[in-house]
């Protein structure tokens, strides 16, 4: 990706307010008042610090280069490749049994979704006075169709896209003007409507892992009081042992949860993550807020540098085995994407002084 990419990153997280709007799509943020300070505030005591020791060594895998530009962002799984041009003027998908792909003037792509079966590439309209539309493909057929407003159950504009186990979730408006979760049934092309915000609240950060469907969710307030909620239809359940209010990322596994929480709300981009394995609990360390995905098994996110001199890392941990730095960046400052998973293989792009790079490794 450019240089300023990384920059500009962190830049959404701050930016993004929901406190005195009506726009239920609008993201968290704190409310910068005063200098960044490296002691998180008494009131997130539950946070621990982040410990003074440097990550370790980085585990062994096979990470190889992506052919091409890093301007272009690129979702890879053992068969297909996504990707996604510049900053979002089109894109291409392409596998064993053809390529298609396309751009749209007047469109962006926001989000692009892949996994060993399904490929979604999600087109926000630039002035943001439509509903999203996502183009679906099962890639072992070729077969399309699309989700947009006018689906039985519509989208929205922008709002969050989360794709696994055959399922889509999207955003959409529901009785009475509520922000909602739908989902899609891809094999069927079903869709439903699940849980709605209540009043004066939005949410975001949709993720699908082994233990079922979360959100974060968030009200009106300066800073907006966050909280992780596990999804069950329509109803919503907050993640236990996640600390009140100051949630960032999360996703359940299959007896537990993976999470983050913001230690001080000056500095939303700096996260802490936990995980609770068989009934136990795990500090992770720190690392970035937005960052955490879900990946053939294992949860993966990333961590600025700690130190001058410290490289960017990836990291990963999974309910059998402890956190693990499985990805360095190259020297000089540098910032990591968030990763991206298609289904058997994880792909991150590194902005660093010595060098841009994007990279992907096989997980199975």
């Amino acid at each position: 990706m450019r240089a300023g990419w990384a920059a500009a990153a962190v830049l959404v997280l701050v930016a993004g307010g929901c406190g005195g709007s009506d726009d239920p799509a609008a993201e968290p943020s704190a409310t910068p008042s005063s200098p960044a300070s490296s002691t998180p505030p008494a009131s997130n005591s539950q946070t621990p610090e982040p410990p003074e020791s440097s990550a370790p060594p980085a585990s062994e895998l096979d990470w190889q280069p992506v052919p091409g530009t890093v301007r272009n962002t690129v979702t890879r799984s053992s068969e297909w490749t996504l990707t996604v041009r510049g900053n979002g003027a089109g894109w291409s998908l392409d596998g064993p049994t053809g390529s298609t792909g396309g751009e749209q003037s007047g469109w962006r792509v926001s989000d692009a979704l892949l996994d060993q079966d399904w490929a979604v590439v999600v087109l926000q309209e630039r002035t943001e006075s439509q509903p999203s539309r996502a183009e679906v493909t099962e890639l072992a057929t070729g077969d399309t169709f699309t989700v947009d407003g006018s689906s039985d159950v519509p989208t929205t504009n922008g709002g969050t896209w989360a794709l696994g186990d055959g399922r889509l979730l999207h955003a959409t408006i529901g009785p009475g003007g509520s922000y909602c979760v739908a989902a899609v049934e891809l094999a069927t092309r079903e869709s439903s409507l699940g849980w709605c915000a209540p009043k004066r609240h939005g949410f975001n950060g949709a993720r699908i892992a082994p233990g079922g469907d979360s959100v974060l969710s968030f009200d009106a307030g300066r800073p907006s009081c966050r909280t992780l909620v596990a999804l069950d239809g329509t109803e919503a359940v907050p993640f236990e042992g996640v600390a009140e209010c100051v949630a960032w990322d999360g996703l359940r596994t299959g007896d537990g949860a993976v999470w983050s929480t913001i230690p001080d709300e000056r500095r939303i981009e700096e996260a802490h993550f936990f995980a609770t394995a068989a009934g136990e609990r795990v500090d992770l360390g720190p690392g970035t807020a937005g960052s955490l995905v879900w990946c053939a098994g294992a949860a993966y996110f990333t961590r600025d540098p700690e130190l001058d001199g410290d490289p960017a890392t990836l990291v990963r941990w999974s309910p059998t085995d402890g956190p693990d730095v499985v990805y360095e960046s190259p020297g000089g400052r540098a910032f990591l994407s968030q990763p991206r998973c298609g289904g058997d293989h994880l792909t991150i792009t590194a902005a660093a002084e010595a060098g841009d790079e994007q990279v992907t490794a096989a997980l199975s």
